[in-house]
């Protein structure tokens, strides 16, 4: 039956349903993704944020039923808090404006609905420094304008969010002709697309419809998409990007700061970086740049309040990662695919960054394992049987793990060889002498003797104390590790990491690459590649996000 109100009840029904959509179609949205650099996550950070928000309905028990103003600040505060990436800020934004105009406005449904979808998008527009044409701004304000159309004819609810669905659509469609970047691609805006889901929630709900299975894109852009590679995207937008002169880093962070001072915030992030959306109010911000400048993005905010849960992203990093996944796909769709893999790779891995580079390098088959969580023999014979080369060879980037990669080995029905990689770091260095159409053996002869070349060390934190060559250490004190044993040692991690380093890294070496785990603060990696700069500034450094659990820092030194 179709509503005539878009009250509590529909309001969260809404947001529940945009976050199912949003969870079905994120693989397609990052994928979409190529502006401002294409960092692959808008899906995952709008999903996120709606995430967030329903979740602070649960927590306040406004899930099932309330009153209007209390959910809809719920749904407010939750987004704000738990907003992630460019998109994530944007369309927090978007649903503190709806929310808090539906709350207060007296008018009839269809207009107090019309109304909320201007006040949102003018909302949106305002919090982003430097609005730009063809993104998701353009589909917001699209939408409110067919809404209010839709009211002048007097139409009811239920068609005037229809409108506002389909105004969605149109401006979507036509985001290609506002935004260069996207018609090189032959991509429609991410974020866009994503927010179109919110409208066809709300016409779910409001209209009592089905929400549709598939995003609704161009014929062209859907089958680009569509594809098990995606490989029809190419690497040219990731180049151009990159190569344009972008800003390198994404600098986000919630900032304590009284209203009044972030006027003067927002002309210093003006300064030093762009795609800058600040949005809050009332002592609460969160705040989004990209930057060459991390220290200054995190200085403003010190300057004017307590920023907290920062967060960085190296965005040339995640340009570089995603063109490694598409070069290792077909170039296009009308490409000839080159000859299958004679012989295939499976790694252990943990850690959804670490997971990806190994994709990337040519991994046919990812086994769930590492340090505290061995894969059984089972695990990876099934990998083995799923991987399509005739031959195999596994990295189990864990000593651990090798006797039960080689029991793997033996019990198999086809060649398998084990390269007995004791981290990971040996595993990427193994995959550079990676040959698909050589044998195992050939492959597993060349794989360990690169491998062999990496100096490679962990950092981690003792869970009891013990003695070792370096004296005694107490539980819970940090412990640098070379492939020899514990080498290092320190009260913090920053202060282990630094002392791991000093042991390993002689002057001969020229790459040292840090992988950072799971839940360490762009704060901590600076410290250590502040010091590496000091003290071994002839070393390039680099940076990748491992995700990895329990040791906050994998190196490799080369």
């Amino acid at each position: 039956m179709t509503a005539s109100e878009l009250g509590a009840r529909e309001l969260v029904a809404s947001l529940r349903a945009f976050a199912a959509g949003l969870e079905s179609h994120r693989d397609t949205l990052n994928r979409l993704n190529v502006y401002p650099v294409p960092d692959g996550d808008t899906g995952t950070n709008m999903f996120l944020t709606a995430v967030a928000a329903l979740r602070e309905l649960e927590e306040r028990g406004l899930d099932e039923a309330g009153e209007l103003p209390a959910v809809a600040e719920a749904v407010g505060h939750g987004a704000l808090m738990g907003a992630r990436g460019n998109s994530g800020v944007i369309l927090c934004q978007l649903l503190r404006a709806l929310g808090r105009s539906l709350a207060t406005a007296a008018s009839p449904a269809p207009a107090r609905v019309a109304d909320a979808l201007a006040a949102a998008s003018d909302a949106a527009h305002h919090a982003v420094l430097r609005p730009v044409e063809g993104t998701i701004l353009t589909v917001a304000a699209s939408a409110a304008e067919a809404a209010a159309g839709a009211v002048k004819a007097n139409l009811d609810l239920a068609a005037v969010l229809c409108a506002a669905r389909d105004g969605a659509k149109d401006a979507l469609w036509r985001t290609p002709e506002l935004l260069a970047v996207l018609a090189e691609a032959g991509v429609v805006d991410a974020g866009g697309a994503g927010l179109l889901l919110l409208f066809e929630a709300m016409v779910s709900v409001v209209a009592d419809q089905p929400m549709p299975s598939a995003l609704a894109l161009p014929a062209t852009v859907a089958a680009l998409v569509s594809t098990a590679t995606t490989a029809a995207l190419g690497d040219g937008p990731a180049v151009a990007v990159a190569g344009a002169g972008r800003l390198r880093y994404e600098v986000m962070y919630l900032l304590e700061a009284p209203d009044e001072a972030m006027a003067a915030f927002k002309e210093v992030w003006a300064g030093i970086g762009d795609s800058i959306v600040v949005v809050g109010g009332e002592g609460m911000w969160n705040c989004h740049v990209h930057t060459d400048d991390i220290g200054a993005a995190i200085e403003a905010g010190l300057d004017v309040g307590r920023p907290r849960e920062i967060r960085v992203t190296d965005l040339d990093e995640q340009v570089e990662e995603e063109q490694w996944v598409r070069q290792a796909a077909t170039a296009s769709p009308s490409a000839e695919p080159g000859p299958p893999a004679h012989t295939s790779v499976i790694a252990v891995a943990t850690g959804d960054g670490i997971k990806r580079i190994f994709r990337s390098l040519g991994v046919a088959e990812v086994v769930d394992g590492g340090q505290s969580m061995n894969p059984s023999t089972a695990d990876l014979l099934d990998a083995i049987a799923r991987a399509p080369g005739d031959e195999i060879v596994v990295l189990p980037n864990n000593s651990n793990i090798v006797p039960v990669a080689r029991q793997a080995a033996d019990a198999a029905g086809k060649p398998v060889r084990v390269v007995p990689t004791p981290g990971v770091p040996e595993g990427f260095a193994a995959l550079l002498e990676y040959d698909p159409q050589a044998g195992s053996e050939e492959n597993e002869q060349q794989m360990a003797e690169s491998a062999a070349r990496v100096v490679s060390g962990e950092v981690t934190q003792a869970i009891r104390a013990a003695e070792t060559p370096i004296g005694p250490v107490a539980a819970g004190e940090w412990i640098g590790l070379s492939r020899a044993g514990i080498v290092a040692r320190g009260a913090t991690l920053v202060e282990a990491t630094r002392a791991l380093l000093d042991r390993l890294v002689a002057d001969d070496h020229e790459l040292v690459t840090l992988i950072v785990g799971a839940g360490i603060g762009a704060g901590e990696v600076r410290q250590v590649t502040e010091w590496l700069k000091l003290h071994r500034p002839a070393v390039a450094v680099e940076e990748h996000r491992g995700g990895q659990p329990l040791y906050p820092f994998l190196v490799s030194i080369e």
